[in-house]
């Protein structure tokens, strides 16, 4: 849901869309750090935000599939969009006093935020979590791709093998026409393709408008999509398990949009960005602890490469900014 937009997207997109009253109050915010290099603090909560939106993923999966999908989004989305409207109320920085133009771009990125929430969490509930999340550490190097065909910003060679790369390394990880291959690793490559159209959409919003308004309306989209697409599907009922897995995942997603909001606000980007890879890590360990799992050697080879790309790519586009 809302959760693949905050996690895998990149600062840049993110801070663009902060509005000025958070950036008023970053002083006040430091102060909790006051001790803590501002960069420093920044990875930090980088980390934080990235374990909270793994945990997240793990309470989904420990779901086990014992609910329709429909109604398991149905449910986190009515909590997770209630809590999303209290933090912005809090936050004071929710309006929707935007322009005709934002608006069908928060449109067109509400409905890639539909398709991501579908394709991910099916992947994810028939997926190793640590595959499913290293498939994702893609997004920065399709992202650079899209906006070099759609929006003609440049791409010098040295990215440009760095995608290559990249992209060599997701087929080890996925491995086409092999035994390893399944039709849920398509699923998370559909998951890559609507959150890649969903940044690439931020990129184009104006400064103005708040990232809170732009993550609620998200949220409210997957919601009534699931609500509508539920009626099609037999309720299952909900045990009280069942019941602390959704109300936790929905907890731990909103804690993992507040520290992101928060890292926004401390750091210097080119430093903190690559600390979002820590979120591989966690789903590492997080898969091997709760479920058993651990890749095989060439997926963690291909998730090295991915991880190593984007790294790069994140450099590159740090230098140039800086230019």
């Amino acid at each position: 849901m809302v959760r693949i937009g905050l996690k895998y997207c990149t600062k840049g997109y993110t801070a663009r869309l902060l509005n000025s009253s958070w950036r008023e109050t970053r002083a006040d915010d430091n102060a909790v750090f006051m001790n803590v290099p501002p960069n420093m603090t920044g990875a930090l909560l980088m980390m934080a935000s990235m374990a909270s939106f793994t945990l997240n993923d793990s309470l989904i999966k420990s779901t086990g599939g014992a609910l329709p999908l429909m109604q398991l989004l149905l449910l986190r989305g009515v909590l997770s969009t209630f809590l999303i409207f209290i933090l912005a109320l809090w936050l004071g920085a929710l309006h929707f006093r935007i322009a005709r133009r934002d608006w069908g771009l928060i449109g067109l990125r509400s409905l890639a935020e539909v398709g991501a929430a579908y394709f991910f969490i099916t992947a994810l509930l028939n997926m190793p979590l640590a595959n499913v999340t290293a498939i994702l550490q893609v997004l920065p190097l399709t992202v650079a791709v899209g906006a070099a065909l759609f929006f003609r910003e440049p791409l010098g060679w040295r990215r440009i093998a760095a995608i290559v790369l990249g992209f060599c390394g997701v087929l080890l990880i996925v491995r086409p026409g092999s035994d390893g291959f399944s039709i849920w690793s398509a699923y998370a490559l559909c998951a890559v393709l609507c959150v890649t159209v969903r940044d690439l959409s931020t990129r184009r919003l104006t400064s103005g408008v708040p990232s809170m308004t732009v993550t609620l309306v998200a949220s409210l989209a997957v919601t009534a999509f699931a609500g509508v697409a539920s009626t099609a599907t037999e309720w299952a009922p909900v045990t009280p398990r069942l019941a602390v897995l959704i109300m936790g995942a929905s907890v731990f997603i909103i804690g993992g949009y507040f520290f992101s909001v928060q890292v926004m606000r401390v750091g210097e980007i080119s430093f903190v960005a690559p600390f979002r890879y820590t979120g591989l890590i966690w789903a590492l360990v997080l898969g091997w602890l709760v479920f058993g799992d651990w890749p095989e050697v060439l997926t963690l080879l291909g998730a090295a490469i991915v991880v190593t790309t984007g790294l790069f790519t994140l450099y590159r586009e740090g230098r140039l900014r800086q230019a």
